[in-house]
């Protein structure tokens, strides 16, 4: 199952806390797969067989299947390791439950995710991480704090010193927004708080400015660099806002739309935080065709952030779309609370 593939690290040699995260992945995944077929991507490095055959074999444990070639019976299901880009059109005979599609490198001009129901970020062999789940799986809501949560934390204190060059893309963008003196803004996501300064100064000192982030680690990062001094931290989940309705001017969310699991229910709750009026900031300090080449693929015309889908979608949850921007250096969208 596993030939030419990279032994993977035994249990042995790993922290407890890394063990931790493989068996609530490996557990996550065999809790959240539906009846009929699935398809399991893991991608990332030479480890991927060797993850794979850990699926497998935790599914069997937990008398989710039996060994490929024999007859699946109720609850139980046949899993199949494959590789290479011909695997959906050439399936085992008598069929398949459950592929587990192994990726090392992703193809030039591939999807992000492959059309995949679930996939597995192994970058990091010591700590994999849940990065996709399809809508359709039973569970999609339960896993993304908890995965969330998995890929930023150990990632917070270095944040800075691999992305901290982009604050002039910020301010610029903020500064096009015409946020109101003393006005009130949420960065929904905000990581380390690299913007928060920059809304501060936006509003004014007579403004307020709140921060709020799903990762402890990020907002105790952004405490450290001291940008708790320019707003109120909160640890709180994009999807449940702890705020009133029509309470704040406006909502500043960099890098975060896309990576919701509902999209729209996301821009439904932006929405309802924002007075009419209130102006939404959707900002990356990379444009989408530049940031596409960076993980190795290329833009594909449904996507959500393109213009033609992403115009109806926040029309249809609460916005109108006044501005789109979308050179190399940057993406911005400005829209205003219908």
């Amino acid at each position: 199952m596993t030939s030419g593939a990279a032994a993977m690290p035994a249990w042995e040699s790993m922290s407890e806390e890394q063990v931790g995260r493989w068996r609530e992945v490996l557990d996550g995944v065999a809790g959240m797969l539906p009846e009929g077929p699935v398809s399991v991507l893991v991608d990332g490095g030479p480890h991927t067989g060797a993850f794979a055959e850990r699926l497998a074999c935790r599914l069997r444990d937990a008398g989710r299947v039996r060994p490929g070639g024999e007859a699946s019976g109720p609850g139980l299901r046949t899993v199949t390791v494959a590789a290479g880009s011909g695997w959906r059109a050439r399936p085992p005979v008598g069929g398949w439950d459950v592929v587990i599609w192994l990726r090392s490198h992703r193809a030039a001009g591939g999807d992000a995710e492959n059309g995949a129901d679930i996939v597995i970020d192994l970058h990091d062999v010591t700590w994999p991480v849940i990065r996709h789940v399809a809508p359709r799986l039973a569970g999609q809501g339960g896993w993304f704090a908890a995965e969330t949560r998995a890929f930023f934390g150990p990632r917070a204190a270095a944040w800075d010193a691999k992305f901290g060059d982009d604050v002039p893309a910020y301010t610029s963008a903020i500064a096009e927004a015409a946020l109101p003196e003393g006005g009130s803004v949420v960065d929904v996501g905000c990581g380390t708080g690299r913007a928060l300064p920059v809304l501060r100064s936006a509003v004014g000192p007579a403004g307020k400015v709140i921060g709020v982030d799903l990762t402890p680690q990020m907002l105790d990062t952004a405490r450290a660099h001291g940008r708790a001094r320019h707003c109120v931290l909160m640890l709180a989940d994009a999807r449940r806002l702890p705020f009133a309705d029509a309470r704040l001017d406006a909502v500043f969310a960099a890098g975060l739309v896309q990576h919701m699991p509902d999209p729209a229910a996301a821009l439904v709750e932006l929405a309802r935080i924002t007075r009419r009026g209130g102006r939404l900031i959707v900002f990356h300090p990379s444009g989408r065709a530049a940031l596409a080449a960076r993980h190795g693929r290329i833009l594909r015309p449904g996507e959500l952030l393109a213009q033609a889908r992403l115009g109806p979608l926040l029309a249809r949850t609460g916005w109108r779309l006044d501005a789109y921007d979308d050179p190399p250096h940057r993406f911005l969208v400005l829209a205003t609370r219908c």
